[in-house]
């Protein structure tokens, strides 16, 4: 009977170690668990913000990079409208310079013009030309 009873304390030992066991193991799992889905959200958020991070970047240098080809942008069409001012000046200024020639060069023609009128003919029909040629007379 004694050992009857010891027997059935055994074994009412074992299965109380037995449901014990089960259950921490039943807890492990489950904390496993819950640390596996903290950690996999963790890591999701992570991703997340540096994913947001990376294409704040991105687009923090779309604007710097933006920002520089309008003014560079800026830049040349200034430079452009400055040469094309400049190369009008330079035409204008040689239009005047072409203009004043040819009023110079008129001047000039007309003091020829007066000058010639004034000047007397040469005499070729004196002196041994007549109509114009020598005779062969001294």
């Amino acid at each position: 009977m004694n050992k009857q009873l010891e027997k059935m304390k055994q074994n009412q030992e074992c299965e109380r170690r037995r449901r014990i066991a089960e259950e921490k193991h039943k807890e492990w799992v489950q904390k496993k668990r819950e640390e596996e889905r903290r950690e996999r959200k963790r890591k999701l958020s992570k991703e997340m913000v540096e994913k947001v991070t990376s294409e704040l970047e991105k687009m923090q240098l779309q604007e710097k990079a933006d920002i520089k080809y309008k003014e560079w942008l800026k830049k040349k069409n200034a430079e452009e409208a400055e040469k094309k001012k400049k190369e009008k000046e330079k035409e204008k200024e040689r239009e005047a310079e072409l203009l004043e020639k040819k009023t110079r060069s008129e001047k000039i023609f007309k003091e020829w013009l007066q000058n010639s009128r004034n000047k007397p003919q040469p005499a070729l029909y004196g002196y041994g030309f007549p109509h114009g040629r020598s005779t062969g007379l001294y």
